[in-house]
C-alpha cells in the first residue's frame, strides 16, 4: 500500500489492528505507550515519534518498505550563490 498522508498511516494502523482483534489500549500495551498515542495516530497525527511509529509497526507484523519513485522528478544541487546573487539584484 502507497502511503501518502498520516492519515493514510493512520487507516492502516487502525484496520490492522482490528484484523488482529486487538483494542487500541491493548495495541498501546504492546507497543509501551498510552491509548491516548494510538488514538492520535489513528486519527493522522501528523507528527509522532518515528521510535514508536517503529515499535507500532513491529507489534502489528507490519513492515516498513522504502523504495524509489521512478517517475518522481530529480532535483540537482541547489547553487546558493546563484539564488542570493538574483536576489541581489532584483534589488537594485
Amino acid at each position: 500500500m502507497l502511503i501518502r498522508t498520516p492519515s493514510d498511516f493512520g487507516a492502516v494502523i487502525r484496520d490492522r489492528r482490528k484484523q488482529l482483534k486487538l483494542d487500541q489500549s491493548a495495541l498501546a500495551e504492546l507497543i509501551g505507550v498510552s491509548r491516548q498515542w494510538v488514538i492520535q495516530i489513528e486519527r493522522g497525527r501528523p507528527r509522532a515519534e518515528l521510535g514508536l511509529v517503529l515499535r507500532a509497526l513491529d507489534a502489528l507484523n507490519l513492515q516498513l518498505d522504502v523504495s524509489v519513485d521512478q517517475g518522481a522528478r530529480r532535483v540537482g544541487p541547489v547553487d546558493i550563490d546563484a539564488i542570493v546573487s538574483k536576489a541581489r539584484t532584483s534589488r537594485s
